[in-house]
């Protein structure tokens, strides 16, 4: 059961991440670089560039559902490892609370109006910029930590 759940996960991963990567090979290939802010702003309102916006939150979605159901299922099938279930969903939390605190508004006033947004959405997108960061650092230095670990094994 374990292994054919692996398997499905994996295939259904492989193919999220083929997609992506069609996905965000279209959107290079097609942007023009030597645009000025006030023409990338007027990109809000293009429908084919939303479709990455909406592609980019549905894999958003995705992944938050495995993280909160993966600890879930790992603890049911090994109800024993129940430490390493708490410390991964403390980590999670620590690392947004981390991006939380670090994230400001920058904005003034006249510039929320004119992006039609808040200072709390604002916010919030500073959390998730700083998240994202913090996580890819930790993913960094495990992977340089266990290259180390393994070289002197």
């Amino acid at each position: 059961m374990k292994d054919s759940i692996h398997s499905i996960t994996k295939v259904i991963l492989i193919i999220l991440l083929a997609l992506s990567v069609i996905s965000g090979a279209a959107y290079y290939a097609l942007f023009e670089f030597d645009r000025t802010v006030a023409e990338m702003m007027d990109d809000l309102n293009n429908p084919y560039l939303n479709e990455f916006f909406y592609w980019s939150a549905i894999l958003l979605g995705i992944i938050v559902l495995i993280t909160i159901i993966s600890p879930i299922y790992n603890f049911i099938i090994n109800p024993q490892n129940i430490g390493v279930v708490i410390a991964s969903v403390v980590a999670f939390a620590a690392v947004i609370l981390v991006g939380y605190l670090l994230a400001g508004n920058e904005f003034s006033a006249y510039e929320l109006e004119k992006l039609k947004t808040t200072a709390q959405v604002s916010k919030l997108v500073g959390m998730g910029i700083y998240s994202t960061y913090i996580a890819f650092g930790l993913t960094i230095l495990a992977i340089i930590y266990s290259s180390i670990v393994k070289l002197f094994k």
